[in-house]
């Protein structure tokens, strides 16, 4: 396979250079959270999300716009090597669900607000007949990276511009924050590889039980994920979209795509489980500094998700057990994003609600 390459080309729009999310700003932004009638460093992690928005936005009074949470679907051709227990028409049904308002992550997007955003990624099963589902189809699936790569360059290449449309058309119509997931049977196979060959962590530690394996058919897995591994030895971890075309997914393509666009426009990007991780960790590869505008919502369940959170030096909102996907861990860590910002924007400073400071009263006593 010739190699991938970042380029003018990944895109089919122009994408800016991404810039470091605290190039200015930061001493002003400390100042703003430090003098909040609190004691430094109270709010723990809040204080750090809300120095986070600002610097993404590069302001000292974040506004949260037009929330989105965007889930990608797709199914995955090494389903068919018996990885999962539910058979990959699933992938499909579920997406009528997300349609018909009735998944978990349509309960928590009505809780807290946000506009769910469905993508047909590449869905082997019929859904031009469903209302609300987006057409961005690739193919029917990839194909079984246990014997072949799971998508061509070219498909690759379709993914990410896909999803990196998506997020234009979101940021053009007033949108500043975007949540991700997805939904794929055989997805956590893709992730669990991309996570061994992109970081070196034993592939034992990065495979885990996806929608529910018993003991015998975690063994099976992590045995036909090890012979896929080995299937494809000219496979270079120095080239990224190399991986992602030979053990990815549509819609885990379209997740990459839809990272580095959204952090390329300066939005504040809200990361979900272990396989949207994954899309990010592939980004990430291709430009570390799409990390300084991703918020980690949640650490998955998934066996692997602890590691690829430390390869991406995350810190997650939350710790809840989550191993559903479908960007529930955005959908139930954003209300903390709107804390943060509410906080930073509504709450007094000592000096305007004329409160001492522990500096200042101490001073005072010293005088004394």
């Amino acid at each position: 396979m010739t190699p991938l390459s970042l380029g003018s080309d990944l895109f089919a729009v122009p994408v800016p250079p991404l810039v470091p999310a605290g190039s200015t700003l930061p001493a002003a932004v400390q100042h703003r959270i430090d003098t909040k009638t609190k004691p430094l460093g109270a709010l723990g992690q809040l204080e750090d999300l809300a120095r986070q928005t600002c610097l993404v936005q590069q302001t000292l009074t974040p506004t949260l716009q037009r929330p989105h949470l965007v889930v990608f679907a797709a199914d995955h051709g090494i389903a068919a090597e018996g990885v999962s227990p539910y058979p990959a028409e699933v992938t499909g049904q579920m997406v009528r669900n997300f349609a018909a308002g009735g998944a978990a992550i349509n309960v928590f997007c009505r809780q807290h607000g946000l506009t769910l955003q469905v993508i047909n990624a590449g869905v082997a099963s019929d859904l031009t007949d469903v209302p609300g589902v987006r057409d961005a189809r690739v193919g029917a699936g990839t194909r079984s990276f246990l014997h072949q790569a799971a998508m061509s360059e070219a498909e690759c290449q379709q993914a990410l511009n896909a999803g990196a449309a998506i997020i234009n058309e979101l940021h053009a119509a007033g949108c500043n924050v975007v949540g991700f997931g997805e939904m794929g049977i055989g997805n956590t196979s893709s992730a669990a590889v991309l996570l061994h060959v992109l970081t070196g962590q034993p592939l034992a530690h990065c495979v885990g039980r996806g929608t529910g394996l018993d003991d015998a058919g975690l063994q099976r897995k992590l045995a036909v994920l090890a012979q896929a591994v080995a299937a494809h030895p000219e496979v270079s971890a120095s080239n990224p979209l190399q991986m992602l075309a030979t053990f990815g997914g549509f819609e885990i393509a379209q997740l990459c795509g839809a990272m580095y666009r959204a952090a390329a426009l300066r939005m504040l990007v809200l990361v979900d489980g272990f396989i949207v991780s994954a899309a990010l960790l592939v980004a990430a590869r291709l430009e570390p500094t799409v990390l300084d505008y991703c918020v980690f919502c949640t650490q998955s369940a998934e066996a692997g998700h602890r590691h690829l959170l430390a390869a991406l030096g995350a810190r997650p909102l939350l710790q809840l057990g989550l191993r559903l996907g479908e960007g529930t861990g955005c959908a139930l860590a954003y209300p903390l994003v709107q804390s943060a910002v509410a906080f930073l924007n509504e709450m007094a400073s000592f000096e305007s609600a004329g409160v001492s400071t522990a500096t200042a009263e101490a001073s005072a006593a010293e005088a004394r």
